[in-house]
């Protein structure tokens, strides 16, 4: 999904993907956690508070794919620039059920829970992000 993000620098809004939110991982936390009650009440609440956490990252959360970087935008603020030229690897765990998304840039790994739309993200990384160049 093209956007024109009003948060984005306008010359390349024509240009930007913003994922769109998903909320399955949190919601299968959130799940999870009341069959947990008669077991572990604890690690019930635990596991649901932890799920709605998910959620509300999920919901302030975006990833915007630029030309050149991949922004991360909190709450309608930029928070983080990823630009593309530092990157080494990419990949997303368990494409049945995507939960997790792993980068390497020159400095640095990171690990994102999959709060966003899974196939976008996958149609971006192999767009902005080929493997090919990644390594």
């Amino acid at each position: 999904m093209t956007t024109s993000n009003p948060f984005v620098d306008p010359n390349i809004a024509s240009q930007t993907t913003e994922l769109n939110p998903n909320y399955a991982i949190p919601v299968v936390f959130v799940l999870s956690g009341i069959p947990l009650i008669w077991v572990q009440p604890i690690a019930a609440g635990v596991v649901a508070i932890f799920g709605l956490l998910l959620a509300y990252q999920a919901s302030t959360i975006r990833l915007v794919f630029t030309a050149t970087d991949l922004d991360v935008y909190r709450s309608q603020e930029k928070f983080r620039t990823f630009p593309y030229q530092d990157w080494q690897n990419w990949k997303v765990f368990w494409f049945a059920f995507p939960v997790l998304f792993y980068f390497k840039e020159v400095k640095s790994i990171h690990f994102l829970p999959v709060l966003f739309d899974s196939q976008m993200l996958k149609t971006c990384l192999q767009k902005y992000i080929p493997l090919e160049k990644a390594k």
